[in-house]
């Protein structure tokens, strides 16, 4: 997601951590109440700031989670997953996709674009 659309998104972002603590993650840094704020990675010579939704831990392997949405900024959203997923590659960790019904097409167009082949985690 997008900084502009986390704030009017804050309720999937909860339902999002609550699921992954349901399934066993631990240490989970989120920018919502209660939680810690992942790290964010700044670009250079830019003012982008890239910070991911949810960043939790399993059986020692750190695992980021972005959620997909439509959005009004859908460059900056490519942008953001591919970097992601560059950097979950170089450091042995994983990248996952959270989408919710309504926004499956919008969340396979992206993939598609990027051609990254993800496995979707549908809420």
């Amino acid at each position: 997601m997008v900084q502009v659309d986390k704030q009017e998104n804050e309720t999937i972002l909860k339902e999002s951590v609550a699921y992954l603590e349901s399934r066993g993650f631990e240490h989970i840094q989120a920018d919502v109440e209660g939680y810690e704020t992942p790290k964010s990675y700044h670009k250079k010579d830019s003012d982008v700031v890239i910070t991911p939704d949810i960043v939790a831990e399993r059986s020692g392997i750190k695992h980021y989670f972005e959620i997909s949405l439509k959005s009004s900024k859908p460059r900056l959203l490519k942008s953001k997953w591919q970097f992601l997923d560059t950097l979950t590659r170089m450091r042995n960790q994983r990248f996952k996709i959270i989408t919710r019904r309504g926004h499956y097409k919008f969340t396979d167009e992206m993939l598609r674009d990027l051609n990254l082949e993800k496995n979707l985690i549908k809420l």
